[in-house]
């Protein structure tokens, strides 16, 4: 068990990382269970897929569970399907004590964080992410949300988990494009400051997909260790250094709302194509050798994750595009902060970004 802790002055908590950590999660989460019962939330693929042995492993620890399941994909992250959670929750008569579970991908985790931090202002929830990029990005540090009908995330809170749970095995229940989406997430750890993860993610590129245990327990340790150290330094984003996780994220939500937040691109495959957008707009301003951003988007290709706007099936223009980027929630007095690159493993943030130069570049990339 490889444990790492997210130091919030006011409320740490642990990440558990183990291989086989499923068939023993109902003893883990004993403590958690208020009168011997837990309530569950997952979506329709995870019901299927790791359900029935989840369920199997609390009774064996004398631990009764209800279960809410969400339609998969982004189209659970809604208005509707938070009526219908929180309702469910409060005809389960949930308690303030009570720990739900999110059990599933990023869209429960994030819908999951969003009620239990509304309902009765404010129950516990634990993580137990399914998917590659629950597991290394949206399982850890707190951010809660559902979408609207103006863009991506952009209704929620700041919702720390109380425990998260990792278990390595359970990508091998995952489709291979799913297994491409998380991958990206775990690159960009490289992206932002650390160059020999970047390397070792392109040295192992190939391992990593054939299932090799211990690549995959590396990527991951790596990846959370590095979200946990940026998050307990600036946990809401008020000093800049969370805002580096958004690498891919502006170009990648605005190419998000473009294919209509569907599964005609997954959000790893958006923020893909993000980062080789924001590192090929790095060379455009002078600011990246134009060779750190080809290997960017060679890593990215051999992954079979998309690098321009054709390859994740975006026809908008750059006006458009840029439109949904005035969205964004890091949008503070008319100006979008974006994260662009001096070479791998330099990310920083910029805030003298012109938008009209971003929609140009856009179009120069159709």
């Amino acid at each position: 068990m490889t444990v790492i802790s997210v130091d919030l002055s006011n409320r740490p908590y642990d990440i558990h990382v183990r291989a086989g950590l499923l068939a023993d999660v109902g003893a883990v989460l004993t403590p958690y269970a208020r009168n011997g019962r837990m309530l569950v939330v997952t979506d329709e693929n995870v019901v299927q897929a790791v359900l029935p042995k989840f369920e199997a492993t609390l009774r064996g620890a004398g631990i009764a569970c209800a279960t809410f399941t969400l339609p998969a994909g982004e189209a659970g992250k809604s208005w509707t399907q938070l009526e219908r959670l929180t309702d469910w929750l409060l005809e389960q008569h949930v308690e303030r004590s009570d720990h739900i579970i999110a059990l599933g991908g990023g869209v429960v985790g994030d819908i999951t964080g969003f009620a239990a931090h509304i309902i009765k202002r404010g129950c516990a929830f634990v993580q137990i992410p399914t998917t590659l990029l629950a597991q290394v990005d949206s399982s850890v540090g707190g951010k809660t949300a559902i979408n609207s009908a103006a863009g991506k995330n952009l209704v929620g809170a700041f919702h720390q988990p109380a425990l998260v749970l990792i278990d390595p095995e359970l990508l091998s229940t995952l489709p291979t494009r799913q297994l491409a989406a998380g991958f990206a997430e775990v690159v960009k750890y490289g992206l932002i400051d650390d160059k020999a993860f970047f390397e070792f993610c392109a040295d192992n590129l190939d391992s990593f997909f054939s299932g090799d245990p211990d690549i995959r327990a590396q990527a991951i340790i790596r990846s959370v260790q590095s979200k946990a150290r940026i998050v307990a330094a600036d946990e809401t984003e008020r000093t800049g250094t969370r805002a580096l996780l958004n690498l891919g994220h502006t170009f990648g939500h605005a190419l998000e709302a473009d294919t209509g937040f569907s599964d005609r691109l997954f959000h790893g495959e958006a923020v893909a194509a993000g980062m080789a957008l924001a590192f090929r707009y790095s060379v455009r301003l002078g600011l990246c050798p134009a060779q750190d951003a080809q290997n960017v988007a060679q890593l990215l290709q051999r992954a079979g994750l998309p690098t321009t706007l054709s390859e994740a099936g975006v026809t908008a223009n750059g006006a458009t595009l840029v439109d949904y980027m005035r969205h964004d929630k890091k949008m503070s007095a008319g100006t979008l902060p974006f994260l662009l690159a001096r070479g791998i493993g330099q990310t920083f943030l910029s805030k003298d970004v012109v938008l009209d130069d971003v929609a140009a570049f856009l179009d120069s990339e159709a």
